[in-house]
């Protein structure tokens, strides 16, 4: 049974008074616990996809299709409904990591939980507490307060990684979590959301260029000019 579908998906941008379509009708359903990679080459709409399921951005208004989630639409989804849903049930990790510099690595991973604190009633002591607890999880116990710039890039992905985690969703979506990293950074990277989707049975969509990645996965999807080929 389908936990994540996107059906004949239609999103097209405009600049300078121009239509560029990206996607031109691409269906894909994941099952609860899955993991989905997403490959293509540069432009055929992998980035894209990925922020539609996330609810970063909505299809077109006229005939861009629906994406659903554990049975509710995302289309009908309006202000804090979306915004919960952004929070709690998806977890989003970047290739560019994306983290404030003037807060400390523990600081940049409890942010995140501060969203939900008022629906549970977290205190920032607790807070910290489950900050701690997971990025011992990803190693980083003895960087809890350096900020981003006296990390390495295999540890900022790792930071990344624990803020994307802190509040359980899920799903989790990750675009191209391993692109900047080197074969065995990005290996530890996968170790780690592999470990952590086994622990909890996260369903996870993967957007990667890397086949490395790809050959990791359950499924894989294909994307050329905005269309799913082949999976």
């Amino acid at each position: 049974m389908s936990y994540l579908t996107a059906t004949d998906i239609h999103k097209t941008y405009r600049l300078r008074g121009h239509s560029i379509p990206v996607l031109r009708g691409a269906s894909v359903s994941v099952a609860k616990g899955q993991f989905v990679a997403i490959v293509g080459a540069t432009g055929s709409g992998k980035s894209t996809l990925l922020h539609l399921l996330g609810g970063l951005d909505r299809p077109d208004r006229k005939g861009g299709g629906e994406i659903a989630f554990d049975g509710a639409r995302l289309g009908g989804m309006r202000g804090r409904s979306l915004d919960r849903y952004r929070a709690e049930a998806v977890g989003f990790v970047f290739q560019f990591y994306h983290l404030l510099p003037e807060l400390t690595v523990l600081e940049n991973v409890a942010i995140a939980a501060m969203v939900k604190k008022g629906r549970l009633g977290y205190s920032k002591a607790q807070t910290h507490a489950r900050a701690e607890k997971i990025l011992a999880e990803v190693g980083l116990s003895h960087r809890l307060n350096h900020r981003s710039g006296e990390l390495s890039g295999g540890e900022r992905q790792r930071v990344a990684l624990a803020r994307a985690l802190i509040n359980e969703p899920p799903l989790l979506l990750a675009d191209e979590p391993t692109g900047n990293l080197d074969a065995k950074t990005g290996g530890g990277i996968m170790d780690q959301l592999l470990a952590h989707r086994a622990a909890t049975n996260q369903t996870m969509v993967i957007v990667t260029h890397s086949a490395e990645v790809a050959a990791r996965a359950d499924r894989v999807v294909r994307l050329v000019e905005g269309r799913v080929v082949s999976e």
